[in-house]
């Protein structure tokens, strides 16, 4: 079964407000890139392996957690994608 990933607007709006964000921080969109890079290739493992995914209280509606770790501010955010 193929299955599509459907990006909520909140979803959609938090991606573009951290890529730029990191845009602005770095002077650079080298960081936004590989993070970009991050989103797609998460989404394309839960696109495969959707039992991956967490289950949420909505139908056919799962949930990918993203670690990501910021070497620069050596901290670590955790951001939800659905």
């Amino acid at each position: 079964m193929v299955r599509k990933i459907i990006w909520s607007a909140n979803a959609q709006s938090n991606r573009k407000e951290i890529l730029s964000y990191w845009i602005k921080r770095n002077k650079s969109n080298t960081y936004s890139k590989k993070l970009n890079n991050l989103f797609l290739e998460s989404l394309s493992i839960l696109k495969k392996y959707p039992q991956n995914g967490m289950p949420t209280s909505i139908s056919n509606v799962e949930l990918k957690l993203l670690k990501i770790i910021s070497s620069s501010m050596n901290l670590m955010s955790q951001n939800y994608l659905f």
